[in-house]
């Protein structure tokens, strides 16, 4: 192989404490929300409507803080995931300031940590990833920990230093951006009359659509946020492997989900914060997404015109929640121990703003 290419670094090629600054630097254009919309389905005003943005106290629509993730998410994976077979979780994801069409966005990734698996030809790396915009100020930053291959999966490295991660994202770290005004915030605009204070700790909210998921759209997204993963893209490849196909990005099943959920959490303002995620199961083409939403907290920031709902987010596939029941775990039959039910793919533990009652 050429010395002027590259083939990815390998589980044995990260070194903790190793920071890395990501190439390619993005733009983000009207195009892009334009396209978003085009491969999620979502609908929430804030991001599509530059007169309900300025109501509310904005420059414009502001780019959807799941765009802003898998932009930024982009960015690391030449880096990090390019040989990852599977992206397994996020923790202490805060969504820091808004995004305009204009901003440009770049990263920096520090590795925290490594295990070897009992597979042994891969093992899970723990990064921690910070976005920027062309200020340098920090729009994005995250955990996550994705499986990585070998290099040589014959030989044990006998890595074993996975860090403690937070639990959650605390109420200091909630970011309320500064310009926000709620005084003529327009149901009308967003569907709903459910605010913050409709909301009880324990419900449920089952939502009611349901999306196929297509080759050709996730890979559109995925080239969108300019994701290399071979998983997502390299049918050749793919077929070889245990699942026999490729993957969808794990960033569109969260952005697909999270679209389905829109309805019964029309007033969601903005995404504050991931606390924990898991991509329980992987999502090939020809699956069909449905949700639901349980409420996990509520969350007073010390204002009178909006506060924060902690809520989980479950995405299931080929099983309409609606109409059969589906349980969020079960019991492996041959080990005993407990483990998410098959058609699991999605457990998004996240904070939204949501407007309270004038």
């Amino acid at each position: 192989m050429s010395k002027k290419t590259t083939a990815g670094n390998f589980f044995e090629d990260f070194t903790v404490g190793h920071v890395f600054r990501h190439a390619v630097p993005r733009t983000v254009y009207d195009g892009d929300l334009a396209l978003y919309i085009a491969l999620t389905g979502d609908r929430r005003p804030l991001h599509c409507s530059a007169e309900f943005a300025r109501s509310l106290g904005f420059q414009r629509e502001t780019v959807h803080d799941l765009l802003v993730f898998h932009l930024v998410f982009g960015r690391a994976v030449q880096d990090i995931s390019l040989n990852s077979p599977a992206n397994l979780g996020y923790a202490d994801v805060r969504f820091v300031r808004p995004v305009y069409t204009g901003d440009t966005l770049r990263a920096e990734t520090a590795v925290l940590g490594k295990r070897e698996t009992s597979r042994g030809d891969v093992g899970i790396v723990w990064v921690h990833t910070k976005g920027f915009n062309q200020r340098d100020e920090i729009v994005l930053q995250f955990y996550r920990w994705a499986m990585v291959n070998k290099r040589a999966p014959q030989t044990a490295t006998g890595a074993n230093d996975a860090p403690d991660l937070p639990a959650q994202v605390s109420a200091e770290h909630l970011a309320v951006p500064a310009e926000l005004d709620l005084s003529k915030f327009d149901t009308v605009a967003t569907g709903s009359n459910a605010f913050w204070e409709d909301y009880e700790v324990g419900e449920r909210i089952v939502h009611p659509q349901g999306i196929t998921m297509e080759d050709a759209e996730h890979q559109m997204a995925t080239r969108l946020y300019q994701n290399t993963a071979r998983v997502h893209f390299n049918h050749q490849l793919q077929e070889k492997s245990r699942l026999g196909h490729r993957i969808i990005y794990g960033g569109h099943v969260i952005s697909t989900v999270h679209a389905i959920s829109n309805d019964g959490l029309e007033n969601a303002l903005r995404v504050m914060a991931f606390n924990a995620g898991s991509h329980a199961n992987p999502t090939v083409a020809g699956d069909t997404l449905y949700a639901w939403t349980d409420v996990l907290q509520k969350i007073d920031l010390g204002r009178t015109d909006a506060a924060a709902v902690r809520l989980r987010l479950v995405g299931i596939k080929n099983v309409d929640p609606n109409q059969e029941p589906i349980a969020l775990k079960v019991k492996d039959a041959k080990s005993g121990r407990e483990q998410y039910h098959p058609n699991v793919v999605l457990d998004l533990d996240y904070t939204v703003l949501m407007p309270k009652r004038r």
